[in-house]
């Protein structure tokens, strides 16, 4: 096995610098390239698009940047202006916490189909002044009157499942409360300087980056409510047009949204104007969330769950998210893969054997998921024992290492997302996701604050059966989670990989890709993955994977497709070094418009 040490994670190359008589005014045709690669118009392609990709100068050739290491703080997000929000804090004085505030509320402004405040947020934050790892739920809870029975009145029932998007589907936002108590639990500024960053760029506006572009294009197509919805339409389709790379886009009423919460706090989303407005809203399309559904709600501060993978501290939230998943497939890796025979680091990940392990162990996982995970204060979910070594061994024997198994149970959970992580130079640290789930969540935009709710509701059941059945203030299935990595009792990895339920399996393959084959930051993100799909019992591949792997996995009896990097989500990461020169090193995630930046 090959360890996964400081000395490991060394960058070999060297960044590349541009020239400094770049010209200022780029070639017409550059402009007129954006976004022509991925043309579904019958559009002939530029021939730029034919090219191969240029190599690295040393170390792994396909790694697509440097890891960025900076000693006073470093933030690494999906889109480099959010990355940007947060260094602005943390050159201010802030500290990670409220850095990690500052990106998430940019991230609402810059990516609005995958996170917003009528969305949900979990952390995990390490607080340095307590030598200590804390975590927090802030998953927001169904409004009183969602009841199956109401749901069936609507023509939906076990058979059909719960509605995709819609009022129905939209649950109380908790991430304005989850800012709120970290921001008084560990932070050191307030609202109003920490929000400034999203405030100043939903005024002055931003130009949309090409992956934001054609998802919002993509959003409209595929989020059934957003046609429907008069205020979604006038705040990110105005006058019919479709976002495009290098439109500048502005969200005047999300600017007062949060400008509001900057002067008022957070009762200004739970019990003043901003409340009265969702409820507003909610009421007029037949919703039933009433005032103290949202005055009531408060994030929960929780013990992250933990497990050892071959000297490591994995640590991940308890349910109602599916962190747990993430130890139970460590568990087994590490305790049924000698049992079989194999080594993970000595099969390498060129070897069919070696992702079929990865695949069969996920898929036994999430059989565990659906059947067991839901809302802990309402429902008992053994997680004690699902996360225990001893139950890794009782699985063992279900893993066929010649051939694949189909999994029992088939549900899959999608969604778009945003993590986040930042650190800070006393030693602070933050794990942070959040999201309005699908792509801009429930369709249903707040009337005069330009943001959208989320439809977490839509991963709840209908199945009287399921410890997952919707019931009013109980809080659904949730697939958003960060992760940290403790080595020694000393803090040593942030991380997260969202894309709904490709996140409990990408968090288990970078982990893989630097615990046990010795990857860097970067180069953990930037290898090859797969999604598997429970419902379908399909397994994607990326393209170069699926050339690789793919004919034997199907020979294996997997059911192979080859799939681009929109499936298999994004990946953020920032690693402490110690004491005597302690510094951060940080990862981003090339499939998104990620980027890593310190001071």
């Amino acid at each position: 096995m090959t360890s996964f040490n400081r000395s490991a994670l060394v960058l070999l190359g060297a960044p590349l610098l541009l020239g400094a008589h770049a010209s200022a005014e780029p070639p017409a045709s550059v402009h007129l390239a954006l976004s022509t690669c991925n043309a579904s118009n019958g559009a002939p392609l530029p021939p730029a698009c034919s090219a191969v990709r240029g190599d690295r100068a040393e170390g792994w050739l396909p790694q697509s940047r440097a890891e960025v290491m900076a000693r006073n703080g470093i933030v690494s997000t999906s889109h480099p202006l959010a990355a940007q929000a947060g260094l602005r804090i943390l050159q201010q004085g802030g500290n990670a916490i409220d850095a990690a505030v500052a990106t998430a509320a940019a991230l609402n402004v810059l990516e609005p189909e995958s996170a917003g405040i009528g969305g949900d947020m979990f952390a995990i934050v390490y607080v340095a002044k307590e030598h200590k790892l804390i975590g927090i739920n802030a998953g927001g809870w169904a409004a009183t009157g969602v009841t199956p029975a109401l749901l069936k009145a609507h023509g939906y029932d076990a058979g059909t499942g719960m509605p995709e998007f819609g009022i129905l589907t939209a649950d109380v936002p908790g991430a304005v409360d989850g800012w709120d108590q970290l921001l008084h639990r560990a932070g050191t500024m307030s609202f109003k300087q920490v929000l400034q960053p999203a405030v100043d760029l939903a005024t002055d506006g931003f130009p949309w980056s090409e992956r934001v572009a054609a998802e919002m294009a993509d959003t409209y197509s595929y989020n059934t409510q957003v046609k429907l919805d008069p205020d979604t339409l006038a705040t990110y389709y105005a006058h019919g047009k479709m976002p495009a790379a290098g439109v500048v886009f502005r969200n005047p009423p999300l600017a007062h949204a949060l400008t509001l919460l900057q002067q008022q706090g957070r009762d200004a989303f739970y019990k003043g104007e901003i409340a009265r407005a969702i409820v507003a809203k909610s009421k007029a399309l037949g919703g039933t969330m009433t005032p103290q559904d949202l005055a009531d709600f408060h994030a929960e501060w929780v013990t992250p769950l933990t497990t050892n993978y071959h000297g490591f501290d994995v640590y991940e939230l308890p349910p109602n998210g599916q962190g747990f998943a993430v130890l139970e497939e460590l568990n087994i890796l590490e305790t049924c893969v000698p049992k079989l025979g194999y080594n993970l680091a000595q099969l390498g990940p060129t070897s069919p054997e070696y992702w079929h392990l990865l695949v069969e162990t996920k898929k036994l996982v999430f059989d565990d998921l659906n059947r067991y995970n839901a809302d802990p204060r309402v429902v008992n979910v053994p997680v004690e024992r699902l996360i225990s070594k001893d139950y890794a061994a009782t699985l063992c024997g279900r893993i066929d290492p010649k051939h694949a198994t189909p999994p029992a149970t088939q549900r899959a959970q999608q969604g778009g997302t945003v993590y986040l992580t930042t650190a800070d130079r006393w030693g602070n640290m933050v794990s942070m996701i959040y999201s309005v789930y699908d792509a801009l969540g429930s369709g249903v935009t707040v009337p005069g604050f330009g943001f959208v709710l989320q439809d977490r509701g839509a991963l709840f059941s209908l199945d009287p059966a399921s410890p997952n059945l919707i019931a009013p203030r109980k809080r659904p299935f949730h697939t958003i989670i960060p992760a940290f990595v403790m080595k020694d009792g000393q803090p040593l990895l942030s991380f997260g990989l969202m894309g709904g339920s490709m996140q409990a399996q990408g968090h288990m393959q970078v982990l893989v890709n630097m615990i046990d084959l010795g990857a860097n930051l970067q180069a953990a993100s930037d290898m090859a993955r797969f999604q598997h799909a429970q419902d379908s019992d399909t397994l994607e591949l990326e393209t170069q994977l699926y050339g690789l792997v793919g004919a034997q996995l199907a020979s294996m009896g997997h059911k192979v497709a080859k799939a681009n990097g929109d499936n298999m989500g994004g990946y953020q990461a920032i690693l402490y070094s110690p004491p005597p020169d302690a510094y951060y090193r940080a990862a981003s995630d090339h499939r998104k418009d990620g980027q890593a930046t310190g001071w």
